[in-house]
């Protein structure tokens, strides 16, 4: 078994790359500009890294630094870069509100007032989930297609990759039922394949092997996706007025969620990604995010330069990229293409995790496919930002581990030396610091929210805004460290060869008995009861600042019961608390799927 990477496609270096390029391979940006941005968002990273790492030697400087304290920066400079990073995507991000054409130079050539010309494929991947619900969403995409005038350019794919018979032969039997409305101006194709091979990118690869031929264009959607037919055009024409772009992807916000746990979550994204996803997408300009979905590809680009490798080895590390969306990304922009993000919300929706049970199964799933990219780091032809991109991915998650290592590492450091001095006023004032940067996103997002002409009315007012902020804040505090531990728990089994599973996902708000919980959540409480009888016993005076973490673990079972309560999700959304924009002006394309309509908790 060979360890090597085996990539199908051999790299071919286009003129658009050779280094003497000026502009991006659409002719949109100035690279120096670019390559400026990048080192300027670097530069306040590593400066801030330096001073908060300087800062917390010189808590311990007093005593020396040991292999504890040596321990303890090490895991600090493995998790506050991507605390840091989202801190200065934010501030970055509330400076360019009003400065679009910084952060989406190809505003000004997204061909608004031309005429579709091209054959669009919107394809819809799907296993295992409710048929009823996907079919939902694509009629409610078809006829928004159709009432633009150009649905005639749209034809509508179901990939379907189901093995549960039951389910696709509901599948097949809603597609026969409602042939004629999928159908629309265009046409509608259902196709199953018998095995997952490749998972969903192996799905997508084989439609385009199979009917890419047909399509100048893409659309790939989940099985949650909703877009109007105005967000799917505006993708549509960018990518036609810019044969250059290979990838433009549109911000997917969560559509209005039944459940405690999504309508809180999803809240706290909403505002909480405005400011990153612009500053973020200031310095990556043309080496953009992808995030399977959402999104507008250019397919004959797609079909020769995206293919994934194949990893050597076996999984879970080995054999099929399970995150597929970033690595087709960084193939893209090393054919010479532009992936593209355009960092404003529209009428493009996901939807959530409806307790925390299934976010922390969608997070491992993502976990697992992240640590595959150890492995691409070193493919040839990719750009530096295309490599740190892959680089940043990993890190996010390894981040969760060295956060609850520095914690288990501090309660050791109380036990074998419960008089240890340090300078209490730089620990706090580092604390504050690093709790604040962590906020900064959210608080920012709500800046930006209240800076907007009507933008607070959008959520139902200041009072209703205030307190949303405020149950997201509890919310997130409490959350994180269960979810660190999960995670950590989850590498550890990782690194041993344990396997995720890849089925469907539930997407109906449902409550979470006090058993499962348990079942699921007993580390977190054994390990937040053991940090706080450390402390407790020898570092009382420490217990009031990890007291957030504490919390959060000792009460996550009480937490995920409360949040996937059925009840609690109905009696927010009756008081419109947590509540998002659409939910007080519904966009038609939400209306006519019948989003949570008045019956569920949008009446007046």
């Amino acid at each position: 078994m060979t360890d090597q990477i085996q990539e199908p496609v051999p790299f071919v270096q286009h003129p658009f790359m050779e280094p003497d390029s000026t502009l991006t391979p659409a002719g949109l940006q100035s690279q120096r500009q670019l390559t400026f941005r990048r080192l300027f968002a670097l530069t306040l990273c590593l400066l801030t890294l330096i001073a908060v790492l300087i800062g917390v030697a010189t808590v311990f400087e007093s005593e020396g630094l040991g292999p504890l304290e040596w321990g303890m920066l090490v895991c600090i400079a493995l998790s506050a870069p991507w605390t840091i990073l989202g801190f200065w995507n934010s501030l970055l991000g509330l400076f360019l509100a009003r400065s679009a054409r910084q952060v989406m130079p190809f505003s000004v050539h997204d061909g608004a007032e031309l005429p579709v010309r091209g054959r669009i494929a919107v394809a819809m991947a799907v296993r295992n989930e409710d048929p009823q619900r996907a079919i939902d969403r694509l009629l409610a995409m078809r006829r928004s297609l159709d009432e633009t005038g150009y649905g005639t350019h749209f034809d509508l794919h179901i990939l379907s990759d189901t093995n549960i018979d039951t389910v696709a032969q509901r599948e097949e039997a809603l597609v026969a039922r409602h042939r004629v409305m999928l159908d629309g101006l265009g046409r509608a194709h259902y196709r199953r394949r018998m095995s997952n091979e490749g998972y969903k990118a192996g799905n997508v690869w084989q439609f385009l092997q199979d009917r890419g031929a047909d399509y100048d264009l893409f659309v790939p959607l989940d099985a949650d996706s909703l877009m109007s037919g105005e967000a799917i055009l505006r993708l549509v024409r960018i990518a036609e007025a810019n044969p250059r772009i290979g990838i433009v992807q549109s911000l997917a916000v969560g559509a209005p969620a039944e459940s405690a746990f999504g309508r809180i979550f999803q809240f706290g994204m909403r505002h909480g990604m405005r400011a990153f996803t612009l500053g973020s997408a200031w310095w990556q300009g043309d080496c953009g995010p992808f995030w399977g979905h959402n999104a507008v590809i250019r397919t004959a680009a797609f079909k020769a330069h995206c293919k994934l490798p194949q990893l050597g080895g076996r999984p879970p590390l080995g054999g099929d990229i399970l995150s597929h969306d970033q690595v087709e990304a960084v193939l893209m922009r090393r054919a010479g293409y532009e992936v593209r993000v355009v960092p404003v919300a529209s009428e493009s929706y996901e939807e959530n995790p409806v307790t925390i049970l299934d976010f922390m199964t969608r997070e491992q799933r993502w976990c697992n496919g992240n640590m595959q990219y150890w492995r691409l780091l070193g493919m040839s032809g990719l750009r530096m930002t295309s490599r740190f991109q892959l680089f940043q991915a990993i890190m996010m998650y390894l981040s969760a581990p060295a956060w609850m290592i520095l914690t288990a590492l501090g309660a050791v450091k109380a036990i074998v030396d419960p008089d240890m001095i340090f300078n209490g006023p730089l620990a706090i004032g580092l604390f504050v610091l690093m709790v604040g940067m962590s906020l900064t996103p959210k608080v920012i997002g709500a800046i930006h929210v209240m800076l907007e002409t009507g933008g607070v009315a959008r959520y139902g007012g200041t009072a209703r805004f205030l307190a949303g902020l405020l149950i997201e804040t509890v919310f997130s505090i409490l959350m994180s460290p269960a979810v660190a531990v999960h995670l950590t728990v989850f590498l550890i089994g990782l690194a041993f060869g344990r396997k995720v599973g890849w089925g469907g996902q539930i997407r109906d708000a449902y409550g979470l008995e006090w058993r499962t919980a348990l079942k699921a959540l007993w580390p977190q409480m054994v390990f937040g009861g053991t940090i706080l009888g450390v402390l407790s016993v020898f570092t009382p005076s420490a217990v009031i600042w990890v007291m957030p973490v504490i919390l959060g673990l000792l009460l996550a079972v009480p937490f995920a019961v409360l949040t996937a309560s059925p009840a609690l999700g109905r009696w927010l959304a009756r008081h419109r608390l947590c509540a998002i924009p659409e939910e007080f002006d519904m966009p038609p394309i939400l209306a006519d799927l019948g989003a949570l309509p008045p019956s569920r908790g949008m009446a007046a």
